[in-house]
């Protein structure tokens, strides 16, 4: 009977191993190449004539493809936002684009609390570095890691399984943090469209434009609110230690 754990451990595995053979096989389909932007640039017509053949068809289609992109976490996520935004319009492709990333990051996230069980076993290094600042705060420390990218969505989310986060904490702070980043993304991708009908060209020269740098500079903003807090943090304890060991005198 000595091989019924290693099956149970594999059968609990299954669902996570099954996500990572559906994303090598997405990534060397070539699907994702359709989400290039010089492949969009250059079929935009043909892309707007189907959209407007099919319209529901290809909003699904997009929503599948995010889905199954994020649930796997596969590299390249963000372009397939950008594209959205650069297809769909700000608004939606915001909408789209949060429906993707919340129903990708739901079926990761359950795959992974079903993997790790009772979660006895020794963690992944990523849940070392989230179980400080979970067990103090679980909410709003959810809540920041869902709004500002401080390590890879689909870390965060196994990491956020390994702790046993509450499911609608989780599906909440996935959804809202999603949006927020999704937003300035899909107006990166929409501004990068808006350019190129007023003659840009592809490349660096496309950060001249407001509707492109103004986005990429709030992306910029959440990558670096990590830094910013940490540093605050950092000159708040070493400023009560300070004050501790002056009264300490």
């Amino acid at each position: 009977m000595g091989y019924v754990p290693g099956m149970s451990r594999l059968r609990a595995a299954l669902p996570l191993i099954l996500l990572v053979l559906a994303g090598v096989a997405l990534y060397f389909s070539g699907v994702l190449d359709h989400f290039n932007p010089e492949r969009l640039i250059a079929n935009q017509d043909r892309i707007h004539e189907h959209i407007a053949a099919d319209p529901w068809g290809a909003r699904i289609i997009f929503i599948g493809i995010l889905t199954l992109a994020i649930a796997t976490g596969i590299p390249g996520v963000v372009v397939i936002i950008l594209a959205g935004g650069f297809v769909f319009g700000v608004v939606e492709g915001t909408f789209y684009a949060s429906i993707g990333l919340t129903l990708g990051s739901l079926i990761l996230y359950l795959a992974s609390r079903y993997a790790f069980g009772s979660g006895g076993r020794q963690p992944p290094a990523i849940v070392e570095r989230l179980r400080h600042g979970f067990a103090r705060h679980p909410v709003s420390y959810t809540l920041f890691l869902r709004f500002i990218p401080v390590m890879p969505l689909g870390g965060v989310t196994i990491g956020l399984a390994w702790l046993r986060c509450s499911l609608w904490l989780f599906l909440g702070a996935t959804f809202l943090g999603g949006t927020v980043t999704s937003i300035f993304e899909n107006l990166i991708g929409a501004g990068i469209n808006d350019a190129l009908h007023h003659g840009a060209h592809l490349g660096v020269g496309l950060l001249l434009y407001r509707s492109v740098w103004l986005p990429l500079c709030g992306v910029l903003a959440l990558a670096l609110t990590p830094m910013a807090i940490e540093r605050l943090a950092f000159r708040r304890d070493r400023h009560a230690s300070t004050e501790a060991d002056s009264h300490s005198r």
